[in-house]
């Protein structure tokens, strides 16, 4: 609260003399005042320091000290805060049977801390917004801490001297004329190897009920990305096990490649997928939820947990109840996760679902700390947003440790538009995306991937070269297929050629379908791609080559297991391979047929 019945029993500032704020409720004998007079401009490196004594009833005891922003709180109350923080550490030693001693030993062995600490006020605060004034040096982005122990972070400086602090919790305990401290660290959590198969908030607090983390290691959550000669070449695959991505839009370690479609088409699906695919691959994972219902969360995780993928994946969660700051810094806490696993030379896969509620979060706070809106109500910064986010994904050099941290955001559209501000944006700084069609979706095509729209811009530069080799023209024959299919509804005869053509296309369809959490491995994709461009589905019923794929696959799995490890282990692709791979589906299909 602000002072009362204040009194100044000296004279004005003069001019460029350093002036001190002594803030008391008994005057300060000519003693005290010279010594902290002293102190003042040893301290300050000045030449003379002006006392003006306030009598001030808050304090209650002692002496708080203003020198501009600086604050030597020797008062009572600063006693009985430092104190109080003292008291909050003991919170990791609590037990009902030793508390009392605990106290005891504490308040015995307590001193007051000389130091002094940059304080700023409260001027307004309201929906997890602060403005204060004071903090004149405070830096943009870093942490400030309130008096009731809830932490801001510094998002507005403006030019008259206020700042805008958006809050990481309810700001019902402060109010005008709150005390405001500079922490001098910018946004952190703390991580370890320890942090794997566990659930945090953005702030790296444990949400899941399994206790502390015991990570002691302070990761910012903002960082530079890698600079171009920190980084190498897109060179090897980073398998999702889903035929229609790996085989037509690889994706490569260090790569960024968007997962785009309307609500409700399978794009959390194919992010989940791919973690459960990289199950025995020493591939470090972490799935970030922004603005997600928690039982949406909590289907994931149980996901993850029934597939023995939890042990190596982090969940880093701020549910939709979460106040816009904490959404706003998830990615970028989840990002600062696997950077710590990538500098120790692991490779990692992070899932961003998704970074349209991520830029809904940040206009939210935007709006509020009064930014001028632009282009569909978000400000002119947020392409900058995620710019700086996924371009911290990289593959490094081998001098680095050769780690790599592959990105696969989720961005929401609406009605399939893929022009819109968010997704244009995400689009320009991925290297490729995988469109998700609500028309294929609900014709049951399972990844429901747009072959014309979805694309990877590495490549088969990080495919292996069986894989490579053994895809062909599937995508071309996709592509023609669809076109083909949009020209036969309106009837008419058809020639033989056609009919042909159309019934292959459709037969890909059914080879592409895929089940939720049924990710291939690659001897299967490979045997697969071969018996389709060899054209031995043609014969089979369009609703039975789901079916009759499973089989061939199960009869090559263990009648010819050894033709099944070479595919997998193989390093190119030879005809041997490809005729033992032909004959091999020839006669099952003759025992089949």
């Amino acid at each position: 609260m602000k002072p009362v019945d204040i009194i100044e029993i000296e004279a004005e500032k003069e001019p460029d003399i350093l002036r001190v704020e002594i803030h008391c409720v008994t005057p300060p004998k000519e003693e005290q005042l010279e010594k902290i007079r002293e102190l003042i401009m040893r301290e300050y490196q000045v030449e003379d320091a002006q006392c003006v004594v306030i009598i001030d009833p808050s304090v209650v005891g002692g002496f708080n000290i203003f020198v501009g922003d600086d604050n030597y709180d020797w008062s009572t109350l600063g006693r009985i805060r430092q104190l109080r923080k003292s008291f909050q550490k003991l919170k990791k030693e609590y037990n009902p049977d030793n508390i009392i001693s605990l106290l005891r030993d504490d308040i015995a062995d307590f001193h007051l801390d000389p130091g002094h600490q940059q304080v700023g006020l409260v001027v307004s605060v309201g929906d997890g917004i602060a403005v204060i004034e004071g903090l004149s040096d405070v830096e943009f982005g870093e942490i400030v801490l309130f008096d009731c122990g809830v932490k801001g972070m510094v998002q507005d400086i403006r030019p008259d001297g206020t700042t805008g602090i958006v809050l990481f919790a309810d700001d019902s305990d402060i109010y005008q004329g709150s005390r405001v401290v500079r922490t001098r660290r910018t946004a952190g959590i703390p991580i370890s190897n320890r942090i794997l198969g566990r659930m945090i908030d953005p702030l790296g607090k444990p949400i899941d009920g399994k206790g502390e983390t015991g990570a002691k290691k302070y990761y910012p959550i903002e960082r530079n990305a890698p600079s171009i000669m920190e980084r190498k070449p897109v060179t090897r695959p980073m398998e999702t096990g889903i035929l229609a991505i790996d085989s037509m839009f690889p994706i490569g370690r260090g790569q960024r490649e968007l997962i785009i479609g309307d609500r409700q088409t399978g794009k959390t699906s194919i992010a989940i997928d791919t973690i459960l695919n990289q199950k025995g691959k020493n591939v470090v994972c972490v799935y970030v939820a922004i603005g997600q219902k928690a039982s949406s969360v909590a289907k994931v995780i149980n996901t993850l947990e029934k597939n023995g993928a939890l042990d190596y994946t982090v969940i880093v969660s701020s549910p939709a109840s979460d106040p816009a700051p904490l959404q706003y810094i998830a990615p970028y806490a989840g990002c600062a996760v696997a950077e710590y696993f990538m500098d120790r030379g692991r490779d990692t896969l992070i899932i961003y679902d998704d970074l349209s509620k991520h830029a809904v979060a940040y206009r939210t706070l935007s709006l509020l700390l009064e930014r001028a809106p632009g282009r569909e109500a978000y400000p002119g910064d947020v392409f900058y947003l995620h710019s700086r986010l996924l371009e911290r994904s990289a593959q490094l050099s081998d001098e680095l440790g050769g780690g790599s941290m592959t990105a696969l955001p989720i961005v929401e559209t609406q009605a399939g538009d893929v022009s819109a501000y968010i997704p244009t944006n995400v689009i320009s700084i991925t290297d490729g995306q995988i469109f998700l069609e609500s028309d294929l979706f609900f014709s049951g095509q399972r990844p429901a991937v747009n072959v014309g729209i979805s694309v990877s811009r590495v490549g088969g530069a990080a495919q292996t070269k069986i894989m490579k080799k053994s895809v062909g023209s599937i995508r071309l024959d996709l592509a023609q297929y669809r076109e083909m299919q949009v020209f036969s509804q309106f009837g008419g005869d058809l020639d033989e050629q056609t009919v042909k053509d159309l019934k292959y296309g459709a037969g890909l369809m059914q080879l592409l379908r895929q089940p939720n959490q049924s990710p291939m491995m690659m001897w299967e994709q490979v045997v697969t791609l071969v018996c389709a461009q060899e054209r031995m589905f043609l014969s089979i019923d369009p609703k039975n080559i789901k079916s009759v794929q499973t089989k061939l696959l199960e009869y090559i799995g263990h009648s010819r297991s050894r033709l099944a490890m070479n595919i997998q282990t193989a390093e190119d692709f030879t005809d041997e391979i490809k005729s033992q791979i032909i004959g091999a589906a020839n006669r099952f299909f003759e025992k089949y047929l």
